[in-house]
């Protein structure tokens, strides 16, 4: 006998999806299999059926209907045996509320049966008491199987019924099927076996199912390694696309690194041109003036001269012009004797030399490689043996670097070379990439000089020299060898955290009025996070994976903006207000904030038991009791008036970082308020700082919303350069946590949140 716990299970597995019409979407009437295993009623293949085909609603397999239409397809008994197992469960005529009895109205001759108790499962018949005892007991019917009908019904004997289950012959209703007629491959009943089939060799049903059995299985054991082969290639075909989106992710922010390092370089070369060009007109001018004066002071006094001598010969009287006349003489022939006209010095035109490339439309600075992953994976290999242990720990992580690839390397933004994975291709003058095997022997001597803003050039070993650059009007060729050792800002580890991505989903839920206008966000609990909609009035939980696990209670009326998780207890900003709730939204208590600021940020303590606040541009502390615990102001009270931060989060460490909009820099400060440094470089582009995060290891991540871009500082606060771009899928980012220092989340404008996992560089 089966096990009562394991029946429910067939028609669990079975009657909600299998017993359904793909096409009807009700239970299935007439059920017709189709060559490609696929069932539906009778009626709704007629429907499809056209020209003689019909394709498989799910498949879309063509079938050709045969002669005599869609009836003629094959009846699946199987699914009849389970559909007729369904019926028996739920339907039956109902007397006082319970089936009635079958064999009643036989015997007594009654219209109606009394109430059925029991059911045999050999003769699908529903008993009242009286008639299951008695069917107990006669000769042909002792052997039959009478079971409870509370248990039938509630599916205990659903395999025992089936196992007792014959199928009806559907040309003579009433008899089981119980042959095989092996020539025709039909199904008989034993007025069928009688004509036309009596001389066909036939089996019984069990016989036939026994010789059979072993092909199917064998048939069967072949799908299932075609299914295995077809999962693993389904995986492997999935990997390749994640990695195909992660490089073309990596790839994209290379190209942009490598752009920004180009437009660097011109723009340096611009500078020192146009200052060589400024440089050469004023000294010609200063040359020019000096003799403009002489000869201004010249053509005084030959004018003077002249004027005099104009006067007296026309005003004077003989005897006065003959007393002057020797005097006269004398002056003139000695300004006529005088070279007082020279030619113009020589003054060399400036011209403009371009580099042939900048004008040579098939000449292209930047161009992709494309490998298949098999030479990609060779070459690495290549490269790790022929670049040692140090450059083959870094080929090994992702099995493909861009150092094959005839990378240049520009520097960030301060100055730090960039990342060996995030280099960018830059191809040579005359099209041909840099050999690897030339570049992993290059020693580090042999490095080219990098050209800076400055114009001066740095060195392989890091410092500048005192020699300028001499650019002579000429865009130089980019450095195709690795840059210089990084600054102290990387600790020397010469690699950044960078990005992998995760998963994306949407925060609109079905109860949601508006389009979500996501505020806040924050860690909660293991692998999750609280979400902020402050257009919907709710804070929403979400896993990593985008499983929505519900919403804490909020006050009515309140809209969240700031929001984080403290012990047992979530605490956020709504107006001028902080409160902290319990997760079942109970609220414990709330304090009244400046009415100065529009919007408070609001951040949790590594502690887990004291929540930290933006009040008009100082910090203030409480704790879980709602006590001011500490209240700063970042750099001291000489900056009071000076700061405001819209944007707070606290670090690890215990420091605080945030945005400050009013000197529009990123402040990192201790629990007292010491500046510990302070950003508002070129690296901002311009924009007000945006959202801020801290890794485990201090890092930090800076939303910079109107370029579409987050980028990554070190714990101190200097530039490192960008971590996610719009590459990466990001548009107008608003707001970002870290999730157990590994994982950073990263909310749009339209409501979408990203989740990137951090590699660190040591990983």
């Amino acid at each position: 006998m089966v096990s009562q716990g394991s029946s429910p299970s067939l028609l669990e597995a079975l009657s909600s999806d299998f017993l359904a019409c793909k096409i009807c979407l009700e239970q299935l009437r007439a059920p017709k299999t189709l060559p490609c295993l696929h069932t539906y009623c009778q009626d709704c293949l007629a429907q499809l059926a056209e020209g003689g085909h019909l394709r498989c609603p799910e498949c879309r397999e063509t079938v050709p209907v045969p002669p005599a239409g869609v009836a003629a397809f094959k009846t699946n008994f199987f699914v009849n045996g389970l559909l007729d197992l369904v019926r028996a469960r739920a339907g039956g005529d109902l007397h006082a509320g319970k089936p009635a009895c079958a064999l009643c109205p036989l015997m007594g001759g009654a219209s109606a049966g009394g109430p059925a108790t029991a059911r045999c499962l050999d003769c699908a018949d529903d008993l009242c008491q009286a008639c299951a005892d008695g069917h107990r007991c006669t000769r042909q019917t002792h052997t039959h199987r009478v079971v409870d009908l509370v248990g039938y019904r509630a599916g205990w004997y659903d395999e025992e019924a089936r196992e007792r289950q014959a199928a009806q012959c559907p040309q003579h209703p009433g008899e089981a099927l119980r042959f095989l007629c092996q020539p025709c491959s039909q199904l008989l009943c034993r007025e069928c076996r009688l004509d036309p089939h009596l001389d066909h060799p036939c089996l019984p049903l069990a016989e036939a199912v026994r010789a059979r059995r072993p092909g199917l299985e064998e048939l069967l054991a072949g799908v299932d390694k075609n299914l295995a082969e077809l999962e693993a290639a389904r995986v492997v075909e999935k990997e390749a696309l994640a990695r195909l989106r992660e490089q073309a992710a990596r790839v994209g922010a290379q190209v942009e690194e490598a752009a920004e390092g180009l437009l660097r370089a011109l723009l340096a070369q611009k500078k020192e041109v146009l200052g060589q060009l400024r440089a050469h007109v004023e000294a010609a001018e200063e040359a020019a003036r000096e003799r403009l004066g002489e000869l201004e002071s010249r053509e005084q006094v030959a004018r003077a001269a002249a004027a005099f001598a104009r006067r007296v010969l026309s005003l004077g009287r003989e005897a006065e012009i003959l007393s002057l006349e020797g005097a006269i003489a004398q002056r003139l022939r000695q300004l006529q004797g005088c070279p007082w006209v020279p030619g113009p010095a020589p003054c060399p035109l400036p011209q403009l030399e371009l580099h042939p490339g900048l004008l040579d439309k098939n000449s292209h600075l930047l161009r992709l490689s494309f490998e298949n992953q098999q030479s990609q994976k060779d070459s690495g290999k290549e490269g790790a043996g022929s670049q040692g242990g140090e450059e083959a720990q870094g080929h090994g992580e992702d099995g493909a670097t861009m150092e094959r690839q005839g990378a240049a390397q520009p520097q960030s933004r301060d100055g730090a070379q960039t990342p060996k994975e995030d280099r960018a291709q830059v191809p040579q003058e005359n099209g041909a990439q840099t050999p690897k095997a030339d570049r992993a022997q290059t020693p580090r001597e042999g490095r080219s000089q990098v050209p800076q803003e400055d114009g001066e050039v740095q060195t392989a070993g890091g410092g500048r020299s005192n020699k300028k650059r001499k650019f002579k009007g000429r865009l130089k060729s980019i450095s195709r060898e690795p840059s210089p050792a990084p600054g102290p800002n990387l600790e020397g580890s010469g690699l950044l955290p960078r990005p992998i991505f995760s998963c994306s989903f949407p925060t609109r839920m079905p109860g949601d009025k508006r389009s979500p206008r996501i505020t806040g966000l924050c860690p909660f609990g293991p692998r999750e996070i609280l979400v902020a909609d402050e257009q919907n009035r709710a804070l929403k939980r979400f896993s990593l994976n985008g499983d929505y696990k519900g919403a804490i209670p909020v006050p009515e009326g309140c809209s969240p903006c700031s929001v984080a998780a403290l012990q047992g207890a979530v605490a956020f900003s709504a107006g001028a207000r902080l409160y902290l709730i319990s997760p079942d939204g109970e609220v414990q208590w709330r304090r009244a904030l400046s009415l100065s600021q529009a919007s408070h940020a609001v951040a949790a303590m590594p502690s887990g038991d004291r929540v930290a606040v933006s009040v008009s541009g100082h910090v203030e502390v409480y704790n879980m009791e709602g006590s001011l615990a500490t209240r700063f102001i970042p750099g001291g009270k000489a900056n009071r008036g000076l700061r405001a931060l819209v944007f707070l989060t606290a670090s690890p460490q215990g420091n605080f970082v945030g945005s400050d909009w009013q000197q529009n820099s990123v402040v990192v400060c201790d629990g007292l308020g010491q500046v510990i440094g302070e950003y508002g470089g070129p690296g901002l582009h311009g924009c007000q700082p945006g959202s801020v995060s801290v890794d485990k290891k201090g890092y930090i991540f800076l939303t910079l919303r109107e370029v579409n871009k987050v980028v990554i500082l070190d714990p101190k606060g200097s530039l490192l350069g960008d971590f996610l771009t719009a590459y990466h899928g990001l548009e107008k980012p608003r707001v970002t946590t870290m999730v157990d220092g590994r994982y950073l989340v990263v909310s749009l404008s339209n409501g979408t949140i990203h989740i990137f996992r951090v590699r660190s560089p040591d990983s």
